[in-house]
């Protein structure tokens, strides 16, 4: 490799970063810190909030809270060289297993939730597509990513781990952003159509809302991926944990929301008819019996004026 190419780059995959500025040592603590401190506070919400501790949606969150909490610690080891030699390789196994949980679990949240929107068989293919494109990406794009990590830490043929590295570390990062982009995409597709069927105002209010928090999902997925073909790593790796994390809470928060209103949850002024069914959040993530339908609509068109589950 020649003098200069990618200085920023590779000197972050093989060792700490060198530099000799304070401020961008600052940051990198900043930003673990502040990564690790969202996922306390979100496992803390998680433990208040659910009484069920047996859905996918629950522990998706669980192991991606786990995931930045491991990604933050290895990473501060990693750049900040906080052990000797021998130790960047407890810094590289957390910032690696935790980027496992981190970014994976992250997506099986996106999936579990689809369950809120997607109805009949289209519904269940889409969600049959996606677990298996989460599983295939998981393998393919974590295996490959970990083989040239670890290979540019080690002694023999370094650089050469290190030209893959720069190859493949871009593949991964545009491989999970299409994957959530997709993801987020579908959730855009049914939150439209909702809309379109609905006027009721409290529908409307949390469908928009839905709508905005996945467009922003995907606009801080095109920041990290852009910052990623800049080449700068140790600015990327850092925000990443950040990113997570925030996008983690927005999900949280929202999707939290959509429950309780769907589900008729006591206590909640915009919850959908007396009748409604209450939402399940069972072995396969949060599931809504049968289909959400307008309250009064016909079958055949699903319009009327607000959200039924039945």
């Amino acid at each position: 490799m020649k003098d200069g190419e990618d200085v920023d780059t590779v000197d972050g995959v093989i060792g700490a970063y060198v530099g000799n500025v304070e401020a961008i040592e600052i940051i990198i603590a900043l930003f673990a810190g502040l990564t690790i401190y969202n996922a306390l506070e979100l496992v803390l919400l998680i433990f208040i909030n659910f009484t069920s501790h047996k859905s996918v949606y629950f522990w998706s969150l669980i192991v991606s809270c786990a995931g930045l909490i491991l990604y933050a610690v290895g990473f501060m080891i990693k750049l900040l060289g906080l052990w000797d030699d021998q130790g960047k390789w407890a810094g590289l196994v957390l910032l690696s297993v935790g980027w496992y949980c981190m970014v994976t679990g992250q997506a099986v949240v996106l999936w579990s939730r689809l369950h809120l929107v997607v109805t009949g068989e289209k519904g269940r293919r889409t969600l049959k597509f996606t677990k298996w494109m989460i599983i295939g990406n998981a393998i393919v794009l974590h295996i490959s990513t970990s083989v040239v990590t670890f290979g540019s830490n080690g002694s023999l043929a370094t650089s050469e781990f290190v030209k893959a590295y720069n190859v493949i570390e871009k593949t991964q990062m545009t491989g999970f952003c299409v994957q959530e982009t997709i993801l987020s995409a579908i959730y855009i597709v049914e939150t439209l159509n909702i809309l379109r069927t609905s006027l009721r105002s409290g529908t409307r209010t949390i469908m928009q809302q839905l709508l905005v928090i996945n467009v922003v999902i995907i606009v801080m997925d095109m920041a990290l991926l852009s910052i990623e073909y800049a080449s700068i790593f140790w600015l990327e790796t850092v925000l990443k944990g950040v990113v997570y994390s925030v996008k983690l809470k927005i999900e949280f928060a929202i999707l939290s929301r959509l429950i309780m209103f769907v589900g008729g949850a006591p206590g909640n002024t915009q919850s959908p008819t007396t009748n409604a069914a209450t939402v399940q959040i069972g072995s396969r993530g949060p599931h809504v019996p049968d289909r959400i339908q307008t309250a009064g609509a016909d079958p055949s068109t699903g319009k009327g004026t607000s959200i039924r589950i039945g």
